[in-house]
């Protein structure tokens, strides 16, 4: 009788210590959904200060707006944009050049890092905070591919491989029936541009849309791969 109860016991201590290690155990935590909007004023070096905007869809991209706040020449504001990923500690950015830069969620902010992705030892504000903005009007150098049929333009960015609907545009008309192509096939286009949204199609929804803002020029010899 004493051997059973010694035998239970030592299955009993045995179940408790595998419930502690599971209790302990580290468990991955669910990653909270991204805000679509960020804005801080960042340290820079030849200037007053770095306004930052970040924007960022559901479909993967980004737009940022950096406006240099008192800098010899003035306010400069300049616009870029490209896809975002989400690691375990960290939000990638990747910019139509292939540049990156990192940032780590703090709270509800987003804190920035260094080219390497490590932390920045500084006293100084490297956090923008959630806020509510639309997208920037800001002109952006574009490339990709063009195709116009039936009164409808879309537009395939080369950076990111997402489809836009084109605002509508004259000058991108005549500049695609000038390049010698049938109707509907694509024809590879640059130009200054930037993103809204805009009512779709279809009623009750709303799309984001590419808005030409000049410098276009289109070239049927060329892709996104040269």
């Amino acid at each position: 009788m004493k051997k059973i109860t010694i035998a239970l016991l030592l299955a009993a201590g045995t179940l408790s210590l595998f419930g502690c290690n599971n209790h302990y155990q580290p468990k991955e935590q669910a990653l909270q959904p991204m805000k679509q909007s960020y804005q801080g004023v960042l340290p820079c070096a030849d200037c007053e200060g770095l306004d930052t905007s970040l924007f960022l869809d559901e479909d993967g991209t980004f737009v940022l707006q950096e406006t240099y706040r008192g800098s010899r020449d003035g306010d400069k504001t300049f616009a870029n944009y490209g896809k975002w990923a989400r690691t375990a500690d960290k939000l990638v950015l990747t910019d139509s050049n292939g540049d990156k830069r990192y940032f780590h969620p703090v709270g509800k902010n987003l804190e920035m890092l260094d080219q390497s992705g490590a932390p920045i030892d500084s006293k100084l504000n490297y956090q923008l905070q959630p806020v509510e903005k639309s997208l920037p009007k800001t002109p952006m150098a574009l490339r990709g591919s063009y195709t116009y049929m039936a009164d409808a333009a879309v537009f395939k960015d080369c950076a990111t491989g997402k489809t836009f609907p084109v605002d509508n545009n004259l000058a991108l008309e005549r500049g695609y029936a000038n390049s010698g192509v049938e109707g509907g096939e694509p024809v590879f286009l640059m130009l200054s541009g930037h993103f809204s949204v805009q009512p779709s199609m279809e009623e009750g929804m709303m799309e984001k849309a590419l808005v030409p803002d000049g410098n276009i020029k289109f070239d049927k010899a060329k892709s996104c791969d040269n």
